[in-house]
């Protein structure tokens, strides 16, 4: 029995004290570091995923050979090739994950951990820069972490992030270099452009971006004009460089890439267009939330009408487009009119600033949203949500301008609603988050029972497939497969569904021995042909991601029987 004198227990984690959270409102670029924290620490674990794969074998090449970061072979699809003929991205962040590795050794979690440190980058560049262009730079920061494209992206292990950290700290430096003339911040900006476009080719744009900016803020050419020379000079020297070491100027292969793909794999005619509006507005979800605060119903209503009537008019061209699709073509087509009409809201917001304010931020803006969407709709080789990320920071500012110009002609919006509307958009982007973790993770499940049932010594296991699948099948001893294998009898091959380069086996050549199935998320995918997901390709689907059943995944196990032989498939 307790006595008087006695105290109760104390529970062993307290709530943030009212002093905390005082501290943390009055230095919100702490409060934003814990909040990038908090919204990707969950996610630490997340296998290697798509193409990682690429990326981790290019670091562990530098860790070797530092100045030859593509000079190995690599089989990514279904033939053995030189890795700097497949490798479409400059070799920065390759670096990077060297340097990580360094530290942390190659395991998921400590890869990961390593990447926060640019995506806390991006957040507080969004606030920095915010500050020079509206009056809520907190929340301007706020809704980049909490797109669904931006978080996605920061659980991977690929370049996007970091180029848009580096993308990002250049137009700081820029904008405060112009507004401040200085020379050092410019000349740092330019740097920090350089090093953006060797961690990703399209960080290029920043350089006409940059200069259109500065010439209208200026209205003349000034010494301002020579820093841009940096990012030019080093494209150069890369370019000269990889000639040297490879053969090809690796940047103009990259364009080739682009320009040789894009019409095999892109959505026929107007579809494209429809599929990078439903993109970018899904892809910037938290915003499309707020967008009903700042138009007119009928404006909204008029422009859902419209992506709605063009998705139906577009429904057998998708489906027919989409072989593997097996949901209700119906709803796939009602979740893309509905994010193709956020998608032109969000470019609406970068035209009315330019109407309304007639400034050179405004313009600063509208470009970089406006370029960004005209590359990642017609001009890369697929639509993808790694090619909407670059315009993040620039679209939550835009909608921060556009609350603080509803502000003055109509008052704040009722603060009950903007935390609604915020907690809609966080958990949104956090569900579609979750949901790509889960294929990961059914990735690397399914090749670890596949290893626990079928792995056996002395018996070699083929695959078809790429992505995290074929790191974690090699990881098991697997071998893939090429134009060339030659299969012997009793060799076994694994066939994943919702994989790229894959094709069935003739009877004659195999017996089925069995299947690993594990599951990922069941109702909302980021990447699966059979429910029209593809945010990391719009060949795979028409969507970002889809609400619908989602199967899962699950590889085939067959075996070589002794009367097949010579190549597969002949």
């Amino acid at each position: 029995m307790l006595t008087n004198n006695m105290k109760s227990p104390q529970p062993d984690h307290k709530l943030p004290s009212p002093a905390l959270l005082r501290w943390l409102l009055l230095k919100p670029q702490w409060l934003l570091v814990l909040l990038v924290v908090f919204a990707l620490g969950p996610f630490l674990a997340k296998p290697f995923h798509l193409d990682d794969p690429m990326f981790l074998w290019a670091a562990q090449q530098i860790q070797e050979h530092p100045g030859d970061p593509y000079g190995f072979k690599v089989n990514w699809d279904d033939t053995v090739k030189p890795m700097w003929e497949v490798m479409q991205n400059p070799p920065v962040v390759c670096y990077y994950l060297a340097l990580a590795a360094g530290v942390f050794g190659w395991n998921e979690v400590g890869l990961h951990v390593a990447f926060l440190l640019p995506a806390v980058a991006v957040i507080l560049g969004t606030y920095r820069l915010a500050r020079h262009f509206c009056a809520q730079p907190l929340f301007a920061a706020l809704v980049a972490l909490i797109t669904p494209v931006f978080l996605v992206s920061a659980t991977t292990l690929m370049c996007d992030v970091l180029m848009l950290c580096f993308w990002i700290w250049s137009v700081v430096l820029w904008v405060e270099g112009l507004e401040q003339n200085s020379h050092r911040r410019l000349l740092s900006a330019a740097g920090l452009m350089a090093v953006a476009a060797l961690t990703k080719y399209f960080a290029a744009s920043l350089i006409p971006l940059l200069f259109v900016v500065a010439l209208i803020n200026k209205r003349r050419l000034g010494l301002w004009s020579v820093y841009l020379a940096v990012p030019v000079l080093g494209l150069l020297a890369y370019g000269w460089w990889t000639q040297a070491l490879y053969g090809r100027n690796l940047l103009l292969n990259a364009g080739d890439y682009a320009t040789g793909t894009r019409a095999q794999l892109g959505l026929p005619g107007f579809g494209t267009g429809l599929a990078a509006l439903a993109f970018a507005g899904g892809c910037l979800a938290v915003v499309v939330f707020f967008l009903p605060w700042l138009w007119r119903k009928r404006f909204i209503g008029l422009v859902l009408g419209a992506t709605l009537w063009s998705a139906m008019l577009l429904n057998e061209t998708v489906i027919k487009k989409y072989r593997f699709f097996d949901g209700s073509s119906a709803w796939l087509m009602a979740q893309m009119a509905l994010w193709a009409a956020g998608g032109i809201g969000v470019l609406a917001l970068a035209v009315s600033d330019i109407i309304k304010r007639r400034e050179a931020k405004s313009w600063l803006l509208a470009l970089w949203v406006l370029g960004t969407f005209c590359f990642a709709g017609f001009v890369n080789w697929t639509i993808s949500g790694r090619t909407i990320l670059p315009m993040v920071p620039a679209v939550a500012i835009l909608l921060a301008r556009g609350l603080d110009q509803r502000k003055l002609k109509h008052g704040d919006i009722p603060k009950a609603g903007m935390v609604l509307t915020a907690t809609a958009g966080a958990a949104l982007a956090l569900l579609v988050t979750r949901a790509d973790y889960l294929y990961a993770t059914a990735v690397e499940q399914v090749v670890e029972e596949t290893r626990v049932k079928f792995a056996e010594p002395g018996r070699t296991i083929w695959f078809f497939g790429h992505w995290g699948f074929q790191y974690y099948m090699e990881a098991i001893g697997a071998m893939p497969v090429d134009s060339g294998t030659v299969l012997k009898p009793g060799d076994l091959i694994a066939l994943p569904d919702h994989n790229p380069t894959t094709m069935p086996v003739k009877p004659e050549k195999a017996v089925v021995r069995g299947e690993g199935v594990a599951p990922g998320s069941r109702w909302l995918a980021t990447m699966n042909d059979a429910a029209g997901a593809g945010f990391y390709g719009s060949f795979w689907g028409p969507l970002p991601f889809a609400f619908g059943r989602v199967p899962p995944e699950r590889v085939v196990i067959g075996m070589v029987v002794p009367s097949s032989g010579g190549t597969l498939g002949k």
